[in-house]
């Protein structure tokens, strides 16, 4: 058979093997770094997966644990914050188990880069007690996510997968293997002492999944995820002068996930190799594998912990230390010879390690491989940019609207996850809170009770309500609390992609489904005041605002226009010089970024105009008029 390779993404190469591996039914909620999983799998599947969307990630977990009840291979897909909304039904699922494979991939994002905490998901495997992998590099990956099934199924237990953000979006030459040959699945069999849980039930399986996962330490011991590279001792000065070395300090790395790929990097480089170092690569951070790690500490006096987030190894091994009254030293983040937040880098590690090996630190340091130093001297400094709307996007619009319509009034503007969180910057300034998805509606509840004087505005898009919205909504109308929710309708999940969502009228299968209408759900749970506008017609929507903005109650505007993205532009803007004034109140108020000043004048970049029209609307001088002979 001739061997494949692929140049993949992590995350393409975490959905070939999960195909490979005979996964049956996808489930996940977009969210950056995860997403190409889920659209990768839809991409490739010839009919044989059911692949989802769900409506939010603890939707996906409870239809990934009904496919792996019935015997079936399922995945699901998030990223660190939806594992926070999936872990009511997770932290059961621990105690119940599964009878097909099931895999939860969490996929972390150290920075963050986009979002809003860098929790672990290491951590989370410690708390439910399940078994964590976490890939190196995408090669790993590829095959780690068909391991992890197998571990799955073996151990009727969910398994927590966790790829980091530059596993997931790094790019990697790949060796595809064949398929796995796994059976079709049983079905579900009926057992009410397996897939009822009661409280006698849960107390019986804690002890079990204890004593399991005392098992799998000791497996794990053996997986060739987990492995330790042992020093190779080179002679050093004192050796080949004759002198005695016999007090030498025994120094060794422990490293998992990306970070150890950057210390791979460094140690191996040319100029400065360090092959006199130990290195343990821990791919499984939950049951930790104890007996390969007391092996790798047996003969050290000191040993630096290289990893993202949070100290898991660095604990792990100092626990093994006092268990086995072991002399060795454990540096890392709690010693504070690591950094404690953010992502490492190849950059970074050398710089730790330059601190953690004194008599290497000059050539560490001063060292760079032969591209680093050539892309030094050629690459320019990249530019700056800040996070912003899209040129004519519509979500600019209504931020400015309801300023416009609230101006002088005491009002709070209470935002939640998505594009429209940028409506917290500059001219705008219109997102005062942002907690996660669906707490803008809750939020301003909580405010407008310790201040009822003070008119309270929630921002919501179309997919966030789907997600997670509609509960605050029916929570403020049971409660009689006086709110203005805002729908942010742009007939997409913009933010991670464009992926449909239950008001889109399609699924992730490509099937024509019915689109789930926004004001019906509002009019089911009994909000009575619901006006709808289009925000790019700037009048309309002033005036939609200005309608309910003294009632009383639970009031929705309902903002409907589709993104950027979704309908492309029929026409285009442009300024005339001669009748611009150059009040710059086009720049100033809404913050176009297709609108810049060069050389005095204010100039509309034909590349960036989506022809929203917002600015046109705000002009003083109408100087700002459409393009006729736009194509």
């Amino acid at each position: 058979m001739k061997v494949q390779k692929q140049l993949l993404m992590g995350n393409e190469a975490i959905a070939l093997g999960a195909i490979r591996a005979g996964v049956r039914m996808v489930a996940g909620y977009p969210g950056t770094p995860s997403t190409e999983i889920l659209e990768t799998i839809a991409k490739k599947n010839d009919g044989s997966i059911h692949v989802e969307w769900s409506v939010n990630e603890k939707a996906a977990m409870e239809v990934g644990a009904g496919a792996a009840y019935a015997g079936a291979r399922a995945l699901v897909t998030m990223k660190q914050v939806g594992l926070n909304v999936a872990s009511d039904p997770l932290m059961s699922l621990a105690y119940v188990g599964v009878k097909g494979g099931m895999v939860i991939v969490s996929a972390d994002d150290p920075g963050p880069i986009s979002s809003q905490t860098e929790q672990d998901t290491r951590l989370f495997g410690q708390f439910s007690k399940l078994p964590v992998f976490d890939p190196s590099s995408p090669e790993e990956a590829y095959e780690m996510i068909g391991e992890a099934f197998e571990y799955s199924e073996k151990y009727s237990t969910p398994v927590l997968f966790r790829p980091t953000t530059r596993v997931c979006h790094g790019r990697a030459s790949v060796t595809l293997l064949p398929d796995m040959g796994v059976a079709e699945p049983e079905g579900f069999v009926k057992d009410t002492q397996r897939w009822v849980i009661f409280p006698r039930l849960s107390y019986q399986n804690h002890k079990k999944i204890e004593e399991r996962n005392v098992e799998l330490s000791d497996v794990f011991s053996s997986y060739k995820r987990n492995r330790l590279e042992p020093a190779e001792r080179c002679k050093t000065t004192a050796d080949r002068t004759g002198a005695e070395t016999e007090a030498a300090v025994r120094r060794g790395i422990a490293t998992g996930g990306v970070s150890y790929a950057y210390v791979k990097e460094v140690l191996t480089e040319d100029a400065c190799p360090c092959n006199d170092i130990s290195v343990l690569k821990v791919g499984t951070p939950h049951p930790f594998p104890e007996e390969l790690a007391l092996e790798f500490l047996k003969d050290l006096d000191e040993v630096l912990v290289l990893e993202e987030l949070e100290p898991v190894i660095e604990r792990a091994l100092l626990v093994i230390v006092g268990k086995y009254h072991l002399k060795t030293v454990i540096r890392g983040k709690l010693t504070r010879d690591t950094r404690v937040a953010g992502e490492n880098s190849v950059e970074s590690v050398r710089e730790d390690l330059a601190k953690f090996l004194p008599e290497k630190a000059e050539e560490l340091l001063l060292t760079k491989s032969t591209a680093e130093k050539s892309t030094d001297a050629v690459m320019p400094q990249l530019p700056v940019r800040p996070p912003v709307l899209c040129a004519g996007c519509p979500h600019r619009a209504s931020f400015y609207a309801v300023k416009k319509a609230m101006r002088g009034r005491k009002a709070v503007f209470s935002g939640d996850i998505g594009c429209y969180t940028l409506g917290n910057a500059k001219p705008l300034d219109m997102c005062d809170t942002c907690l996660c998805m669906g707490a803008d509606v809750t939020i301003a509840q909580g405010l407008h009770i310790i201040e009822p004087d003070t008119t309270n505005f929630s921002f919501i898009g179309d997919s966030t309500f789907f997600a997670s919205g509609i509960t605050g909504v029916v929570n403020a109308v049971y409660n009689q609390t006086d709110i203005i929710l805002v729908v942010l309708d742009n007939s997409t999940t913009a933010m991670t992609g464009h992926q449909p969502h239950p008001g889109t009228g399609m699924t992730m299968m490509g099937d024509v489904a019915a689109k789930i209408s926004i004001e019906k759900i509002l009019e089911g749970i009994g909000v009575a005041d619901i006006v709808k506008a289009n925000p790019l017609h700037l009048d309309e929507a002033v005036a939609a605002v200005e309608k309910v903005r003294d009632e009383k109650g639970v009031r929705v505007i309902l903002f409907q226009s589709p993104c950027i993205a979704v309908t492309k532009p029929k026409t285009q803007y442009h300024i005339e010089d001669e009748v611009c004034t150059k009040c710059q109140i086009c720049i100033k108020q809404i913050g176009c970024p297709a609108i810049t000043v060069n050389d005095g004048k204010v100039k509309i970049e034909k590349s960036l105009c989506f022809g929203c029209g917002l600015c046109s609307q705000i002009c003083p001088s109408k100087a700002i008029v459409e393009v006729t002979d736009h194509e």
